[in-house]
C-alpha cells in the first residue's frame, strides 16, 4: 500500500523520523500542518511531481476542510492522520487494516479499538485467574486483578438515603468491595441496617469495618461477606464467630505494626478455625515510615504468597496535599509489586474525590502489564488527566503582535445579568449540569457550547463583551465538572 503523509515545514523533521520507511512525506507551503488547505495540498503535490500512484493520502488529524474535490482530482483517498506527528508510526501499522475517516483523527479512532482490545484483554484474564479466595464471584489474590474497597466512612450512622446514594456513587466509580465503616458511637442495630441496606442494593461484596465484637457479629447475622479487622485485642471474643459464619476476614497486627504480631494473629485464627484470611501489614503514610511498611509487605508475602494482601492505599493519600492521581497510580504499581489483593481508599477529604476511581483504572493498568510484561505505557488506557503525552507543535509568535491588556471599562448588559453555577452528578463524579440563570430564564446544560448557544438563541445576551466574559466563565464551570472541582462565578480556578 503506498502511503503519503502531508505535512508542514515546522514538522517535517518529526514526521519523517516517526515514518521512516513506511511511507513518503509531501511538505506543503506553509508552517504549521494543522493549517494544510485543500488548495495548498493540492499544489504542493503538484509542485512536487511525484509519480507514483498513491492509495492514501494522510492529512494531520487537525485539519479542517473538505478535501473531496482534491481526492477526486487525485484518484487518492484522503483521510485524516493522527493528531500529534509522533503518532505516526502506530497509525500507519493499522493503514492495511483500518479504513480512516474524514471526520475523526486517526489516534482517536485507533484510540478506541486500542482500548476495546485492552479491557477485552482485562476481562479474559479475570475470567481466566485462579485464586485463592472468592467473595460474591469477587476473586481475590491469585493471578487475579487487584480489586479496589471504597470504605463509606460513618456509614452504619448515616440516614438510609445518603447512604443508598453513597453506596451507588462508589458502585459507579468502580468499586468492587463496599467497606461500611463504623465508628465508637455505633450501635448493633446501625451496623445490622447498614448492612442489610448494602446487600438489597448491590452484588459486590460488603464488608463491615471496626474492632467492636458486638459490631463484628451483628454484621456477621447481617450477611456482611467480609470483616475489618481481628488482632490480639478481639480475636478471643469475635473470631469464633467470624470462624462459625465463615465469612472472610482482614487479620492486622497488633500496635506497632510488627510483621511479627501479624504472623501471630494469623496462626491465632486459623487454631480457631478462621480458613478465609486476608493479612494486612498496614501500609504507613509518608512520613511515618512508608518504606518500612513497604518493605514489611514484600517480606510477608514472600513467606506467605497464597495469603491475600490488603493494601491501604487511602492511609497515604489521605495524608499528602497531592493530587491523587499519580499517587494512586504509583501506589497501585508498588501493590502489584507486592502481592496486594485488595487497594483500600476511603475518599474521605475533598482532595482525595476520584481515588476509587483512579486506582480502578491503574489496577487494569497493571494487569495489562503483567499479561504483556511490560512498563505501564502504551497500554490502550491510561490515568492521563491533565498532563499530554504528546504535545501539539508550538507557534512562532507573530512579528508584529499588540499586546494585550483588560478593559477597565465595564457597563452592564441590557439584556440583563445571568449568574453561573454548578450542579455535580451526586453518583458518578464525572459530570453534572452547568446552570445559567436570568431572569427570564435558567439554562441547563453539560457543556459550556451548548449553554452559551441557548443564550444567545433565547436573546438573554446582548453586549459582545458580556458574551466573552460569560463563555469564559461557562468554560470554567465545564472544566470544574470534569476535573470534580468546586465552582464560583468570578473566583480564580
Amino acid at each position: 500500500m503506498n502511503i503519503l503523509i502531508a505535512t508542514g515545514r515546522l514538522a517535517e523533521n518529526t514526521v519523517r523520523k516517526a515514518v521512516g520507511e513506511k511511507a513518503d512525506v509531501l511538505v506543503a507551503d506553509i508552517d504549521i500542518a494543522a493549517f494544510i488547505t485543500p488548495r495548498k495540498l493540492f499544489k504542493a503535490y503538484e509542485e512536487a511531481g511525484l509519480s507514483k500512484k498513491y492509495d492514501l493520502i494522510l492529512i494531520p488529524g487537525l485539519v479542517a476542510g473538505d478535501f473531496s474535490k482534491v481526492s477526486d482530482e487525485l484518484d487518492c483517498k484522503i483521510r485524516l492522520g493522527p493528531k500529534h506527528a509522533y503518532d505516526l508510526g502506530f497509525v500507519l501499522r493499522f493503514a492495511e487494516d483500518v479504513e480512516f475517516s474524514e471526520k475523526i483523527p486517526a489516534c482517536e479512532l485507533l484510540a478506541d479499538v486500542r482500548k476495546e482490545e485492552a479491557l477485552e484483554l482485562i476481562r479474559k484474564a479475570e475470567e481466566e485467574a485462579i485464586s485463592p479466595l472468592t467473595l460474591r464471584e469477587v476473586k481475590l489474590g491469585g493471578s487475579s486483578r487487584m480489586k479496589v474497597m471504597g470504605e463509606i466512612v460513618g456509614a452504619a450512622e448515616m440516614n438510609p438515603a445518603d447512604l443508598e446514594i453513597k453506596i451507588e456513587a462508589f458502585i459507579a466509580r468502580g468499586a468492587d468491595i463496599i467497606d461500611l465503616g463504623a465508628s465508637l458511637n455505633t450501635l448493633p442495630g446501625q451496623i445490622r441496617s447498614a448492612v442489610s441496606l448494602a446487600k438489597s442494593l448491590t452484588c459486590v461484596p460488603v464488608s463491615i469495618d471496626t474492632l467492636d465484637p458486638e459490631l463484628i457479629k451483628e454484621g456477621i447475622e447481617a450477611g456482611a461477606d467480609l470483616v475489618l479487622s481481628l488482632n490480639s485485642t478481639n480475636m478471643d471474643t469475635a473470631g469464633p464467630a467470624v470462624a462459625k459464619s465463615g465469612v472472610a476476614t482482614v487479620i492486622i497486627p497488633d500496635e506497632g505494626n510488627s510483621l511479627e504480631s501479624l504472623l501471630r494473629n494469623i496462626e491465632a485464627a486459623r487454631r480457631l478455625g478462621i480458613k478465609k484470611i486476608i493479612a494486612d501489614p498496614v501500609l504507613d503514610p509518608v512520613g511515618h515510615n512508608i518504606t518500612e511498611s513497604i518493605v514489611r509487605y514484600h517480606e510477608f508475602h514472600r513467606m506467605h504468597p497464597e495469603v491475600p494482601l490488603f493494601f491501604g492505599a487511602g492511609n497515604v493519600t489521605e495524608l499528602m496535599d497531592v493530587d491523587t492521581i499519580g499517587v494512586n497510580a504509583t501506589l497501585c504499581g508498588i501493590g502489584a509489586e507486592i502481592g496486594a489483593s485488595i487497594l483500600f481508599t476511603p475518599e474521605y477529604s475533598d482532595k482525595a474525590q476520584g481515588s476509587i476511581g483512579e486506582l480502578k483504572k491503574a489496577s487494569e493498568m497493571m494487569q495489562l502489564c503483567r499479561i504483556r510484561e511490560s512498563s505501564p505505557k502504551d497500554l490502550g488506557i491510561d490515568l492521563l488527566c491533565i498532563k499530554e503525552k504528546r504535545r501539539r507543535p508550538d507557534s512562532p509568535l507573530p512579528e508584529k503582535v499588540i499586546t494585550a491588556r483588560a478593559s477597565k471599562n465595564w457597563r452592564t448588559d441590557p439584556a440583563g445579568p445571568i449568574s453561573i453555577r454548578i450542579v455535580p452528578d451526586r453518583i458518578g463524579g464525572n459530570g453534572g449540569l452547568i446552570v445559567a440563570e436570568h431572569e427570564k430564564a435558567a439554562v441547563a446544560g453539560e457543556s459550556a457550547r451548548e449553554v452559551m448557544d441557548t443564550l444567545l438563541e433565547l436573546n438573554l445576551v446582548s453586549r459582545l463583551d458580556h458574551a466573552a466574559y460569560l463563555g469564559r466563565e461557562l468554560e470554567k464551570a465545564e472544566l470544574a465538572l470534569r476535573f470534580n472541582r468546586s465552582y464560583a462565578q468570578d473566583d480564580i480556578f
